[in-house]
């Protein structure tokens, strides 16, 4: 049976364990999810699709972003494609997915990363 001074001691150590097993399991900065990257929509001048899985988005600015597909994306370079801005005019990493235009195929947009020129 604990007594009361001892169930304290108890409580404490275990609480000590708790607090110890947290930090090293959610470091600090791994606690806050970053918001994944987006383009605005109405400052991109032109696309090129340089094969069945990149994207290349040419900003008005001189920028480039490119997105790797989650998987290929057939007639995606010959066809063109839509995408419906989610957040509404916006294109967001990990967030979007495009429809070739021909054959109406499905892809989803990965990371979004800027490209050094």
């Amino acid at each position: 049976m604990i007594r009361g001074s001892s169930l304290g001691v108890a409580m404490s150590r275990v609480a000590f364990a708790l607090s110890l097993l947290l930090a090293v399991a959610f470091p600090a900065g791994a606690q806050e999810a970053q918001a994944p990257a987006c383009i605005r929509t109405i400052d991109i001048d032109h696309t090129k699709v340089p094969n069945e899985r990149t994207i290349l988005f040419f900003m008005k600015d001189g920028k480039v972003w490119s997105t790797t597909l989650r998987s290929d994306c057939p007639d995606l370079r010959f066809n063109g494609f839509e995408y419906g801005p989610t957040p509404p005019e916006r294109i967001c990493a990990n967030l979007q997915t495009i429809r070739v235009l021909k054959s109406g195929v499905v892809c989803e947009i990965g990371p979004l990363v800027p490209v050094s020129r």
